[in-house]
């Protein structure tokens, strides 16, 4: 990381002496590694999955859910020692998986901690979470390591995608992205408990006023994969303080209809393997708190 390229940003940055465009250094910093019920039924199941949320984040969209971690701010620095004993202790409370949550610009170091995990035995399917905003060149690092893919489908407009994540090129990096991450986890795979164990589940957050472009993401995908991997339509858009002045549009929730014009949108082409949300997780109060739970064990010192 002392010239990191790790991200389709290319900063450049030396991060061992300063923090990239991620907003961190090359020091490893979580925020919360917990039970986390709010996923996807395939990946929450009924015990929770083993949630473990990375500061930093190089997309730095402007409507984030997450503002408090995302900007680097909140967490705590560990090594990758820890964040294998981490894995650990969340399968001791009966996790369902290992979920690693916006932990692209830590790529090299998740590396080291899930190859020592799986030297010492540790079987529980690895996810990595992230915003699809991915080089290629990073993901193959993980070839082999990670179970499932969980990437975002956010734009396919890239004026959209400059306007909201100063970054056009957005539509072009998730799917080149997409393609190596279907690559690597070509099928879906369940076990009995109807938990997921392998595969690509793509997301994708209808905005507020966007349904076109949400369309026109749903086709692409449906297009190039087929039922190969499934799709998650998610309708929680919940306007955050920090929105800047300028995008009244993203003030508001999104509307049924709108959300409605679009699960409608899916069943027409012929999309079968889908989750689909109720309006009312639109709330502040399913974004967790980013509290260091988890991090260290009582008694540690920090």
């Amino acid at each position: 990381m002392n010239k990191c390229s790790l991200c389709p940003r290319d900063c450049g940055v030396n991060r061992e002496t300063s923090h990239g465009v991620c907003g961190v250094s090359d020091r490893l910093k979580v925020a919360r590694a917990a039970l986390h019920f709010w996923e996807e039924p395939c990946i929450s199941g009924d015990n929770g999955s083993g949630a473990v949320f990375f500061s930093g984040c190089a997309l730095h969209c402007i409507y984030c859910q997450n503002r408090e971690i995302s900007g680097g701010k909140a967490g705590l620095l560990i090594s990758a020692d820890r964040l294998t004993d981490i894995f650990f202790e969340l399968k001791d409370k009966k996790a369902c998986n290992i979920n690693l949550v916006t932990g692209d610009h830590y790529t090299p170091i998740i590396v080291q901690a899930i190859e020592k995990a799986k030297s010492m035995g540790f079987d529980l399917p690895f996810i990595f979470n992230c915003s699809g905003y991915e080089k290629t060149e990073s993901l193959r690092m993980l070839e082999g390591l990670i179970d499932v893919y969980l990437p975002d489908f956010k734009y396919m407009d890239p004026e959209l995608a400059g306007r909201y994540s100063n970054a056009p090129d957005y539509p072009d990096i998730v799917k080149a992205a997409v393609d190596e991450m279907v690559r690597q986890c070509p099928e879906c795979l369940f076990d009995g408990s109807g938990l997921i164990q392998r595969g690509v589940i793509v997301r994708h957050l209808l905005l507020p006023g966007h349904v076109s472009d949400s369309k026109r993401i749903l086709r692409y995908l449906h297009d190039r994969y087929g039922d190969s991997i499934y799709i998650s339509i998610m309708s929680q858009y919940t306007p955050m303080e920090g929105i800047p002045d300028g995008y009244p549009e993203l003030q508001r929730r999104v509307k049924k209809s709108e959300y409605d014009r679009l699960t409608d949108y899916a069943i027409e082409l012929g999309i079968e393997n889908a989750y689909i949300q109720d309006m009312s997780v639109a709330k502040e109060s399913f974004i967790p708190a980013f509290d260091n739970e988890g991090v260290y064990l009582p008694g540690d010192k920090l």
